[in-house]
């Protein structure tokens, strides 16, 4: 059964989402970037019900501003207070669980990642987690190169080059980024949250939809010991059923183990 919660963060009222089952383990879905709670194309009000289906009760909830909750929309990193406040919402409508899992895609990922152990997890499960301070408006410099790789071996970006198609002023601007370092002091996120990933250990587990711009900037950058996953596919919210199927599969996993 799919049930609508209300409750409080600082004075603001939140929604939420929890699709109820008899499970012990319980896992608590964060939205990424302005996203609302039922995800890209329906995405996670799918998993949420899929898993439910199976036994596992899941929440999901809008943070400050966005969505169908009240406030202010601070961004991912403002986020703690709404994340501490979800997860005791969930554990009072659901107080069967004793254990906790997060979820979370792209900043979402980061927020859990970051504050998650002082909301209360037991363990987390990072999608393409967000580590770009961008300083201009192309993507990141990995995931640049990953697409001039890609077309060099295409032999249709070379017709199109010599037939004039291809914008040679965008192409110089991707082509300077690749040899451009950031600004100083414009990589602490990254190193903030590889550090905070690494602070769970065994607890977190980092899937990467390898294609994906936020994916491949996070593999360039991360160096640390956990346990990653990846998946052969451009989809930075794992759209389509093999994704869906395969993003379930690992989550279902991440909840056994």
């Amino acid at each position: 059964m799919r049930r609508l919660i209300g409750f409080t963060c600082e004075g603001e009222t939140l929604a939420a989402t929890l699709d109820e089952a008899p499970g012990t383990t319980g896992l608590l879905i964060v939205s990424g970037g302005n996203e609302i709670r039922s995800g890209a194309h329906r995405g996670m009000a799918m998993l949420a019900q899929r898993l439910a289906a199976t036994g596992t009760p899941v929440f999901r909830y809008d943070r400050r501003g966005v969505g169908d909750s009240t406030g202010h929309n601070g961004g991912f990193l403002s986020a703690e207070p709404d994340l501490i406040a979800a997860v005791a919402a969930f554990r009072h409508a659901a107080p069967h669980i004793t254990r906790l899992v997060g979820f979370g895609n792209c900043d979402a990922a980061s927020t859990l990642a970051l504050f998650g152990r002082s909301a209360g997890f037991d363990k987390v499960i990072l999608a393409n987690p967000w580590i770009i301070e961008s300083f201009d408006d192309l993507p990141p410099a990995a995931a640049i190169r990953a697409r001039y790789a890609e077309r060099l071996r295409d032999p249709r970006s070379w017709h199109r080059l010599i037939r004039g198609e291809i914008n040679l002023r965008k192409l110089g601007k991707g082509l300077g980024k690749l040899t451009r370092t950031a600004p100083a002091g414009k990589d602490g996120l990254a190193m903030r949250v590889g550090d905070a990933i690494d602070a769970w250990g065994d607890d977190a587990v980092v899937l990467l939809a390898v294609r994906d711009a936020t994916a491949l900037a996070f593999a360039a950058r991360y160096r640390g010991g956990a346990r990653v996953m990846r998946f052969d596919t451009a989809s930075h919210s794992f759209a389509g059923a093999e994704n869906g199927d395969a993003l379930y599969a690992e989550i279902v996993t991440a909840l056994a183990g």
